[in-house]
Order: C-alpha cells, then structure tokens, then sequence
C-alpha cells in the first residue's frame, strides 16, 4: 500500500503542474474542481478516489 501511495503522491505533483501551466478558463477551473476532490480524498487515505479524480482533472484540462 507504500507504493500506491507514493504514485499517488507523485501523480498529484504531475498534475499540479500540467494545471499550473494551462490557461485561465472553464477547463482549469473545472480541473481545480476535481484537483481539489482528490486532495480532500488523499488526505482522507483514499487512493483510489484520490487517483479517480486526478484522472478527471487531467481529462478537464484537454
């Protein structure tokens, strides 16, 4: 469960930053959404929910 945890971890910091570099708009606001969701579910040790929403974030931004 270490390891899933670390990707997690690691998948945070790689879509925090494909969000820092897109434009201002709907796509990013909608990606906050979602960036936010899985930080609320990774603090509650939830990696599954936490890479769901990761996964919507990244989706939102294309």
């Amino acid at each position: 469960m270490q390891t899933q945890s670390i990707q997690t971890q690691e998948k945070m910091k790689t879509v925090k930053a494909a969000w820092d570099k897109a434009p201002a708009g709907a796509k990013k606001d909608k990606s906050l959404k979602h960036y936010q969701a899985a930080e609320k579910a990774h603090k509650d040790k939830n990696d599954k929910e936490t890479n769901r929403e990761l996964d919507e974030a990244t989706k939102a931004l294309v």
